[in-house]
C-alpha cells in the first residue's frame, strides 16, 4: 500500500506580518504545487514550521489543505512528537479532517531506544487506521531507527508503509532497502540524495526543493522511475548548486526566502528561526538568478 511514488512537496506554511497563518497565500502555493504536478503534499512537516504551531493552528492549516487540494493528491500531515500518548491523540484528531497518511517522526529529545522506537511507532499504528511514513531525520532528533528497527515495524504493522530517510548516510540506506526487500517504501528526505536513493530502490522524495520548483522535482523523480536515468541526473545535478543554498541555514530559513524572492507573500519565520543572513540571501538569491527562476 503505497501513499505516494514520485516528489512530495514539504510544503512550507505562508505567515502574515503578525505571524498568523497567510491562509490566501497558502491557497495560492497547494494550487501551483497540484499545477506543477508535485505527487502528494506533506502538511506541517518540519518545513512548514509546526513546532511554533498550536495544535489549534496545525488542525487548521492541514484542514485547509485538504479543502483545497480537494483529492487531487494525497495529503500527508505531519503528526510527530516526543510523547507517544500525544502523537496517538493528534493524530486521531488529524484523521478525522480527510488526510491520506501520516509522517511521523523519530521522538526528539527523549532519545529512545530501537525497542523504544519499536513500541513507539508499534502502538501509534494500532491506535490509527491510516499509513504511516516513518520519518528518520538523527540531526534533528538525535535519533536514528536502525534498518532493522524500521523493516520489523514495516512487517507486523501493516499501515506502517514507508520511512523519510534523512540520515543521510547512503549505507544506512543501503541496508535498509536490503532488509525491506521492497516492504517498506523509501523516500528521500534530503534533496541533494535523490537519484542515489532512487537507485537504491527507492519510491521518490519529500522535498523543500519543490517549493521553488515543484514541476522540475517531480520531472527528475518520474524521469527516474521511467528508466531515464541519465535524464534524470542531469536534473538532480542542474539545481545541486539551488539545493545547498537552500540548506545554507536550517531549514525552512532559505526556502522561505526564496519563495519570498519569487514574489510570493510568504512573510518570516516565528522565533527561535531568525531572517536568513545578508550574505546567505544574496547568494541565494543570485543562484535563483542565474537559473531564470526570478
Amino acid at each position: 500500500m503505497s501513499l505516494f511514488k514520485g516528489a512530495g512537496v514539504a510544503l512550507i506554511t505562508p505567515f502574515n506580518k503578525d505571524k498568523s497563518v497567510n491562509y490566501d497565500e497558502l491557497g495560492k502555493i497547494i494550487d501551483r504545487q497540484i499545477e506543477g504536478k508535485t505527487d502528494a503534499l506533506i502538511v506541517c512537516g518540519t518545513t512548514g514550521e509546526p513546532a511554533t504551531m498550536t495544535e489549534e493552528e496545525k488542525l487548521s492549516v492541514i484542514e485547509f489543505a485538504v479543502k483545497r487540494t480537494a483529492g487531487r493528491i494525497p495529503v500527508i500531515a505531519g503528526t510527530g512528537a516526543n510523547s507517544t500518548a500525544a502523537v496517538i491523540d493528534f493524530s486521531k484528531k488529524v484523521q478525522k479532517l480527510g488526510v491520506d497518511g501520516f509522517l511521523i517522526v523519530t521522538p526528539f529529545y527523549n532519545k529512545a531506544t530501537q525497542g523504544g522506537l519499536y513500541e513507539h511507532y508499534k502502538t501509534i499504528a494500532q491506535s490509527v487506521e491510516l499509513p504511516i511514513i516513518i520519518y528518520n531525520v538523527p540531526s534533528r532528533t538525535g535519533c536514528n531507527i536502525q534498518p532493522q528497527t524500521a523493516v520489523k515495524l514495516a512487517h507486523d504493522c501493516k499501515n506502517i508503509v514507508g520511512i523519510k530517510e534523512a540520515s543521510g548516510n547512503i549505507s544506512q540506506v543501503a541496508k535498509l532497502a536490503s532488509l525491506a526487500e521492497g516492504t517498506l517504501d523509501i523516500y528521500s528526505g534530503n534533496d541533494d540524495q535523490i537519484i542515489p536513493i532512487l537507485s537504491l530502490g527507492g519510491v521518490g522524495v519529500i522535498s523543500v526543493l519543490s517549493n521553488v520548483v515543484p514541476q522540475e522535482t517531480h520531472d527528475m523523480v518520474t524521469e527516474y522511475l521511467n528508466g531515464n536515468h541519465r535524464k534524470a541526473l542531469d536534473i538532480q545535478l542542474k539545481y545541486l548548486d539551488l539545493i545547498n543554498l537552500l540548506f545554507c541555514e536550517v531549514n525552512p530559513i532559505p526556502v522561505k526566502a526564496a519563495m519570498n524572492y519569487m514574489g510570493f507573500n510568504v512573510g518570516g519565520l516565528r522565533l527561535p528561526l531568525t531572517e536568513i543572513e545578508r550574505q546567505n540571501g544574496e547568494k541565494l538569491k543570485q543562484e535563483l538568478i542565474k537559473m531564470s527562476i526570478i
